[in-house]
C-alpha cells in the first residue's frame, strides 16, 4: 500500500483496528441475527460504554467509568439517530466493507453492535494492507467494485473523488442527522468535502504537535514548563534542543522524522506552515519554494544538528520508539505521542512529558498542522450506499472515537464535544492543546496525485538533510517535480479537477481568529 508506513502507525498496537474499534479485551456478545430477532436498541447502546469498551488497566489507572462520560450523548450520533427507522428501511440488507486484511477479525467483532442496532449485515472484504490503494483503485476503474464502503488515508480523497469513484453523502447526512457541526472545521472540510460536496466522514483525525520531556526542561528552565512560553518560537526550540542534546548520554535534543518521501514532507510542512507557507497559489502553481518554505527547511537543517541518530531514515515507527523509550528530550510528532506516553504498557516516560502549543516563527502565524489521518467513504458503485453510510457513521461516532482515544490506540477523534470534554482531557494529556490548536489548523489540499506529490517533495528534502544538495536546490527540484505531477493529473488545461476556491477554506482555518493563549 502506498502509505503502508502510515497505516502501520495506526495498527502498530495490536489492540488497534482499522475499523476504529480496539479489541482490548472487549466482547460485544452474540451474533446479531440469532433467531431473526433484533434486540431493543437501547440495550445495545448501553453496552457501548466505558466499562465495557475501555481497557480495564487504563480504567483503573485514570479512574475511568461510565459515571464520568468522555463524550456528549446529545452529540453522539448512535444515541440520537432513530434506529427503528433505520431498521424499517434497511434491515435485512447487506453492506460490503473493504478492510485491511490484518484488521478483518477485529473489525468483524467491532461491527456486531452495528448489526444488532440496524439489522444490516456487514460482509468484510479483506484487502492486503500493502496493496490497498492499488487494489481499491483497480476495482474503482473496473466499475464493479467488490465493496460498498472503505476507509483510507485522507490525502487519497482527491484520487478517488475527482474521477467520480465515490458517492455523495450530503443527502444521507441530512436525512440521518449526522452532527457535522461537531467536527472541527479542518477535519470536516478536508476529510469530508471535495469540490463542495460531501464524500467522506472523518475517521482518524490527526494533528502534529511538539512534545517535551518535563524533567529535562525543568532542569534547563529552573522551573515548571509553560505550554505557551517555555518554547515560544522555533528559534528557541533550536536553542533548547541544542542544550538538551548534552543533558544525558543516549538522549538526543529533538526527535524528528526526516526519512525520504512523505515523512520528510510532513515534518517540513509542519514547520513551514508556521512561516506562512502555502503549497500552491490560486492557479495551482507550486509556490512552496518561496521564502516561507525555505524558512521551514532551514529550521529543519538547524534542528538536525540536535536530532536523534538516524533521523534521516526515521518515519513514525522509529520516532515512536525513540520518544516512548526516553531517547529524545523533545519531539515533533503526532498527537498520540502524548496519549500513548501516558500509558505504562507503552511508555517509559509516563508523567515525565508535556505537549506544548505550537512554537511560532517571526512574521508567520500560529498554524498547527493537520497532517495525514483517514476518512470513511462510500463507493459510487455501491449496491447499498445508504446502509454503507450508516455503518460508517456508526464507526466514526463520538462515543466510539472517544473510547479509542482513551484506549490510546492511535485512532484519533475529530469532535469538539470529545476533545473539549474535561473527563477526556484527564486521560489524554494533549487533548486541551490539541482542541485549541484545531481552530487554527493548516492542511494540504486533497488533490489527485497527492501521494506522489508528497513523495517527490520529501525525497528532495531528505537529500538536503543528508547534505547532498542545498535547501534551495531541494525545494526548487520539488516544485518542478510537483508541477509535472499536477500536469499529468489534469491541471493547467483549463478545467482543473479541483476548484481552488472550494479547497481554500480548509487550507488554513485560523485566519482572523484570536490565539488560544
Amino acid at each position: 500500500m502506498k502509505n503502508s508506513n502510515h497505516l502501520s502507525r495506526r495498527s502498530f498496537l495490536k489492540s488497534s483496528s482499522a475499523a476504529g474499534l480496539a479489541v482490548g479485551g472487549t466482547s460485544w456478545g452474540a451474533q446479531a441475527f440469532a433467531d431473526g430477532h433484533l434486540p431493543d436498541p437501547q440495550s445495545v447502546l448501553d453496552e457501548i460504554s466505558i466499562n465495557k469498551y475501555v481497557r480495564e488497566d487504563y480504567r483503573a489507572l485514570y479512574g475511568m467509568s461510565d459515571d464520568k462520560p468522555i463524550w456528549d450523548s446529545n452529540k453522539d450520533w448512535i444515541r440520537t439517530v432513530d434506529w427503528e427507522a433505520v431498521r424499517s428501511e434497511l434491515a435485512g440488507t447487506t453492506v460490503r466493507f473493504a478492510i485491511g486484511a490484518a484488521d478483518a477479525e477485529s473489525a468483524a467483532e467491532g461491527l456486531v453492535p452495528f448489526e444488532k442496532l440496524s439489522g444490516i449485515k456487514v460482509e468484510l472484504v479483506p484487502i492486503p494492507d500493502d496493496s490497498f490503494y492499488d487494489k481499491a483503485l483497480a476495482e474503482f476503474i473496473s466499475g464493479n467494485a467488490s465493496f460498498d464502503a472503505l476507509q483510507f488515508f485522507s490525502p487519497w480523497l482527491g484520487d478517488f473523488a475527482a474521477p467520480g469513484f465515490l458517492a455523495s453523502l450530503d443527502d444521507y447526512a441530512d436525512k440521518w442527522g449526522l452532527p457535522l457541526d461537531d467536527f472541527y472545521d479542518t477535519y470536516r472540510l478536508n476529510y469530508g468535502f471535495f469540490n463542495g460536496k460531501m464524500y467522506g466522514i472523518p475517521f482518524d483525525c490527526d494533528i502534529q504537535m511538539v512534545h517535551v520531556r518535563k524533567g529535562y526542561m525543568e532542569t534547563l528552565l529552573g522551573g515548571a514548563v509553560d505550554k505557551v512560553n517555555s518554547i515560544p518560537t522555533y528559534d528557541e526550540l533550536i536553542r533548547v534542543s541544542g542544550e538538551l542534546n548534552k543533558i544525558e548520554p543516549g538522549v538526543s535534543g529533538v526527535g524528528m522524522m526526516a526519512a525520504p518521501g512523505f515523512w520528510s514532507t510532513y515534518t517540513w510542512e509542519h514547520i513551514a506552515a508556521q512561516a506562512g507557507m502555502m503549497l500552491f497559489d490560486e492557479n495551482w502553481e507550486p509556490i512552496f519554494n518561496g521564502d516561507a518554505g525555505m524558512k521551514g527547511l532551514e529550521i529543519i537543517l538547524a534542528l538536525s544538528k540536535n536530532a536523534n541518530e538516524g533521523h534521516a531514515g526515521a518515519g513514525w515507527p522509529e520516532n515512536r520508539a525513540a520518544w516512548l523509550g526516553g531517547q529524545v528530550a523533545t519531539n515533533i510528532s503526532w498527537q498520540d505521542s502524548g496519549t500513548q506516553a501516558m500509558r505504562p504498557d507503552q511508555s517509559q516516560i509516563v508523567d515525565d512529558f508535556v505537549t506544548i502549543y505550537e512554537p511560532r516563527i517571526e512574521g508567520g502565524r500560529f498554524a498547527p498542522p493537520n497532517i495525514a489521518g483517514s476518512t470513511s467513504c462510500v463507493a459510487a458503485s455501491a449496491q447499498n450506499p445508504e446502509g454503507a453510510f450508516l455503518m460508517l457513521a456508526f464507526l466514526t461516532t463520538a462515543s466510539i472515537m472517544a473510547m479509542n482515544e482513551a484506549n490510546a490506540n492511535g485512532v484519533a477523534p475529530g469532535y469538539k464535544s470529545v476533545l473539549q470534554n474535561t473527563n477526556l482531557q484527564e486521560v489524554s494529556q494533549p487533548a486541551k492543546v490539541w482542541g485549541d490548536s484545531l481552530e487554527h489548523a493548516w492542511c494540504s489540499p486533497r488533490l489527485p496525485g497527492a501521494f506522489p506529490i508528497e513523495q517527490a517533495i520529501g525525497n528532495e528534502i531528505n537529500r538536503a538533510v543528508v547534505g547532498q544538495i542545498s535547501a534551495k536546490e531541494a525545494l526548487d527540484n520539488a516544485a518542478a517535480a510537483v508541477k509535472q505531477i499536477m500536469s499529468s493529473n489534469g491541471f493547467y488545461q483549463g478545467n482543473d479537477p479541483v476548484d481552488y476556491a472550494a479547497a481554500a477554506p480548509g487550507l488554513y482555518v485560523g485566519e482572523g481568529k484570536d490565539l488560544p493563549f
